[in-house]
């Protein structure tokens, strides 16, 4: 059975992974659309 720690470290682990990789991804998502942006006004 998995220690109390286990039940707190694992979520809180996967939940840093979440924000990090949706602050990630919307940061890329936004750089992408200003790359489109400026491409299309040539």
């Amino acid at each position: 059975m998995p220690s109390i720690a286990h039940l707190i470290y694992i979520p809180g682990i996967l939940l840093v992974g979440f924000a990090f990789g949706f602050r990630m991804g919307a940061r890329a998502v936004r750089a992408e659309l200003e790359r489109r942006e400026q491409e299309r006004r040539r």
